[in-house]
């Protein structure tokens, strides 16, 4: 995996590899060069290997790769999306790419197998030609994580004032310029952003412009997500693109209402009005309307958290994909 710093990608690959190690697969795991990335899996039980995954003139990163496998000589590589893809040789064992994105295929080209972790990526592969019994679904799960909320008063927030969390990558993507056009809208609301991107700048300049600066906290990267779930009266995934959507998972987890815009990951998780609320993409007003129904109905705000809840508990917990992960291995493996 050759992934960043940050980001919901690798945030879950730094999950399912001490996952696997927990259900007694053997694994040797190569990543881009990253201390605490590497201390993270180690602790887990996870034998790490540190390469560069630099660019298409990176010859050391090939020729270790070469020796890594031929050395472990494993059943089957699953390499990480695109970067990692194109350094995995050929050889005796089945290869595997895992894609989180609609990413260009061309880079997956000596693989056998893809996983999509939608159903949607999984059909996009089939219809770019791929062939349907190589493409395979298997989700992402997320940590069933329990902690304390945060107090309000270390980020300057009133203890009675309704609360909204949002997460992810300060980006056009994620639509957080939406989300502070509706909260101009929603005068009593103070809202928690937990991330950090190239539009941190432009965001709070928007947040000022809309007068809505003195209610929301622009938080950057946090390592206590379980305590911010758990602190917010509901949570908001406002993203234009989001091919899954890890975060409503973690919101169901959490046990907290989800309101999300359509886009295709959160639209295949959501069953609009049961376990969450979807609302159009780039449509500020309806994604007021919907934070203040929720904010206003406490009874309908708390059915969604137990439906959503309940939809993590029968699909996206570590059990149950851990599971799918192993019965996919024995199923591809020579």
């Amino acid at each position: 995996m050759a992934g960043a710093p940050h980001g919901g990608a690798e945030a879950f690959f730094e999950r399912l590899a001490p996952a696997l190690v927990r259900a007694g697969v053997e694994q040797r795991v190569a990543i881009r060069a990253n201390e605490k990335r590497a201390a993270l899996l180690r602790s887990g039980g996870v034998e790490v290997v540190e390469m560069p995954f630099g660019g298409a003139f990176d010859l050391v990163t090939r020729w270790r790769m070469a020796a890594e496998i031929k050395r472990f000589q494993p059943d089957i590589v699953l390499s990480w999306m695109n970067r990692a893809s194109k350094f995995i040789p050929k050889g005796r064992h089945v290869q595997v790419g895992r894609l989180g994105g609609y990413y260009d295929l061309k880079y997956y080209r000596n693989c056998d197998h893809l996983i999509g972790n939608t159903p949607d990526i999984r059909d996009w592969i089939v219809k770019q030609g791929w062939p349907t019994d190589r493409a395979h679904y298997v989700p992402n799960f997320v940590p069933d994580a329990k902690a304390a909320p945060v107090s309000r008063a270390t980020l300057d927030t009133p203890p009675g004032a309704p609360l909204i969390v949002a997460m992810g990558r300060l980006h056009a993507n994620k639509g957080f310029d939406v989300l502070l056009a509706a909260l101009e809208q929603l005068h009593d609301a103070y809202l928690w952003i937990a991330g950090e991107g190239p539009l941190r700048q432009e965001l709070e300049e928007l947040a000022a412009h809309l007068a809505v600066k003195p209610r929301v906290r622009f938080l950057g990267w946090r390592d206590d997500v379980a305590a911010l779930y758990a602190s917010g009266d509901l949570f908001v995934c406002p993203s234009r693109h989001e091919p899954l959507g890890n975060v409503v998972i973690e919101a169901w987890a959490a046990a907290k209402p989800v309101i999300a815009c359509a886009s295709q990951g959160p639209r295949q998780l959501i069953a609009d009005g049961v376990d969450g609320i979807l609302t159009p993409i780039d449509d500020d007003k309806a994604l007021a309307e919907a934070i203040r129904r929720l904010l206003s109905d406490p009874a309908a705000a708390k059915s969604l958290a137990q439906a959503g809840r309940k939809a993590f508990e029968r699909q996206f917990t570590e059990a149950a994909v851990v599971a799918r992960y192993l019965e996919f291995f024995d199923r591809v493996k020579r």
